[in-house]
């Protein structure tokens, strides 16, 4: 229970349905994840769904690519803020930091941060380290840590790589104890979810997160949304 409570639970298929955003949320409530992390379409509906729990809603900005201009993402994260998300995961500029363009990297991030904070939202900076050299993932962390952010997450998980032990014990090094690490992208098992804990996570990103709480103790069948819950829901 005490790893369900740094997971964020999340589904970001561009196919994701309102039942089974309603299904994320009850099962969020029901394991006691930290949050759910959807699109920001699905933030009003999410927050309606947990509220009265502790799960928080998490949603995505810039999301998956990073490209948009500094000014649409803090736009972004200020609507996302008004609809009611309490934390926001941002994609930097990639190909910026690739062309070592870094006053924009900054100034990406620092917007998002500025706005987010200015609402008492926390920040995750997804750094994409499957197309990054170690470099870039030092530079990507040391960067987010200048400019207020709260945490450096590995991935998104559509850039066909994932987290991996040595990249989340690279970014712990970098932050120190002063930003949170999330392992995001690839973790399904509660083996998995360990070993991302103990090279310096303290934030898990999954979709298989009932599998990973499955995986640590007993436990019955995922349930599954009562239907007149989900009726109400809408």
């Amino acid at each position: 229970m005490k790893i369900a409570g740094m997971i964020d639970h999340t589904l970001l298929k561009p196919d994701a349905t309102q039942e089974q955003i309603a299904q994320l949320c009850f099962e969020a409530k029901r394991y006691g994840f930290a949050s759910v992390c959807v699109n920001p379409t699905w933030i009003e509906l999410c927050s309606k769904l947990v509220q009265g729990s502790a799960v928080k809603v998490c949603t995505v900005i810039g999301f998956p690519l990073g490209a948009n201009t500094p000014e649409v993402k803090a736009y972004e994260t200020a609507q996302a803020i008004q609809l009611g998300a309490q934390e926001v995961d941002m994609v930097i500029n990639i190909g910026a930091l690739k062309s070592r363009d870094l006053q924009l990297v900054a100034r990406d991030i620092r917007g998002v941060v500025k706005t987010a904070h200015e609402n008492g939202v926390l920040v995750k900076v997804i750094i994409e380290t499957a197309l990054l050299t170690d470099e870039e993932k030092v530079i990507a962390c040391l960067i987010s840590k200048e400019v207020g952010a709260d945490f450096v997450k590995t991935s998104t998980g559509f850039s066909g790589g994932g987290a991996t032990v040595d990249d989340v014990a690279l970014m712990r090094r970098v932050v120190g104890s002063q930003l949170g690490v999330k392992a995001s992208g690839g973790i399904r098992t509660h083996e998995d979810a360990e070993q991302m804990i103990k090279a310096g996570a303290n934030r898990i990103g999954a979709s298989a997160s009932v599998k990973i709480i499955s995986g640590a103790q007993p436990t019955d069948s995922p349930a599954k949304i009562p239907e007149p819950a989900l009726q109400k829901s809408y």
